[in-house]
């Protein structure tokens, strides 16, 4: 199991007591309620990197006019080929 580093931060009261009233209702300790806030802000942050650099690369080269043509028969196609419901 990786070394615990311990850390003291400040946070308003009402952040502080709507932590204390989550992490009590799902009977998890404040440092694993912590943990997992602080794991989903980095993966979201993470995710967000991705998109600005997926967004930059499409203003470099954006699609052209037989890239979409491709992409609307590949729809038109696996529309086509859905059951009838």
């Amino acid at each position: 199991m990786p070394v615990a580093v311990k850390m003291a931060v400040s946070v308003p009261q009402d952040l502080y007591r709507a932590l204390e009233g989550a992490r009590k209702r799902r009977a998890q300790t404040r440092s694993a309620a912590v943990q997992e806030a602080l794991r989903q802000w980095l993966k979201t942050a993470a995710q967000a990197q991705l998109v600005q650099e997926y967004e930059a690369g499409y203003r470099r080269r954006p699609e052209g006019r037989r890239e979409i043509d491709a992409a609307m028969a590949t729809a038109i196609g696996l529309l086509r080929d859905e059951e009838d419901w």
